[in-house]
């Protein structure tokens, strides 16, 4: 396999990786909001911190998943 051929293997896991976190980023939103309509606020603050997290990993993915595309 040439390096190139290895660059597109990793930047296309990459992607399915991006694609699952922003399923689970969605599911969690989904939940956060429903828990804080239950009166559940400080659990809903918790879980939207978490999405925080989700979003500077996607963010630092996409940034990966470019360099390699462009190898």
């Amino acid at each position: 396999m040439t390096s190139q051929n290895q660059a597109v293997a990793a930047a296309d896991a990459l992607t399915l990786l991006l694609y699952n976190q922003h399923g689970i980023a969605a599911a969690l939103e989904e939940l956060a909001g429903w828990i804080s309509s239950q009166g559940g606020t400080v659990t809903a603050d918790n879980a939207l911190a978490a999405l925080q997290v989700l979003d500077t990993n996607s963010q630092a993915l996409t940034d990966a998943i470019m360099k390699l595309r462009q190898f």
